[in-house]
């Protein structure tokens, strides 16, 4: 890696911070084709949920539609974008989801391929009560 790797370049932070939009649209309205198309369809994708760990692109997808949610709606906060270079970003974000109690937060890694932005892997999880 460069030493002089250009880090939020605005340009690229836009770009990230639409894909990271989009995303969230589709979850928040349960558009699964839209959130299959935003995760990188390979075995090496992983995304690690509140109650489940999902390896590879087709796991992900079983997940997603067997999932009965439907639509909700939550607030963001403390999002916070961050890019390196050209191709390679991370999407951070803390959630409040309308009707539960306890706050979230959510992790994405983006790598940028020849067929554009694509999640190579995802974090959620709740807060729970400290130790």
């Amino acid at each position: 890696m460069s030493d002089q790797l250009s880090i939020n370049l605005p340009h690229v932070v836009a770009e990230v911070r639409a894909i990271f939009e989009t995303y969230e649209a589709a979850l928040t309205s349960n558009d699964v084709a839209t959130m299959e198309a935003l995760f990188w369809n390979a075995p090496q994708t992983t995304r690690y949920g509140v109650g489940e760990n999902l390896y590879g692109w087709e796991e992900i997808s079983a997940f997603r539609r067997a999932r009965t949610t439907g639509a909700f709606r939550r607030r963001l906060q403390q999002t916070v974008i961050t890019t390196f270079g050209n191709d390679y970003a991370t999407a951070n974000t803390e959630y409040q989801r309308e009707g539960h109690a306890v706050p979230g937060r959510e992790t994405k890694t983006l790598v940028r391929f020849a067929e554009g932005w694509r999640i190579v892997s995802a974090h959620v999880s709740l807060l729970g009560e400290t130790i």
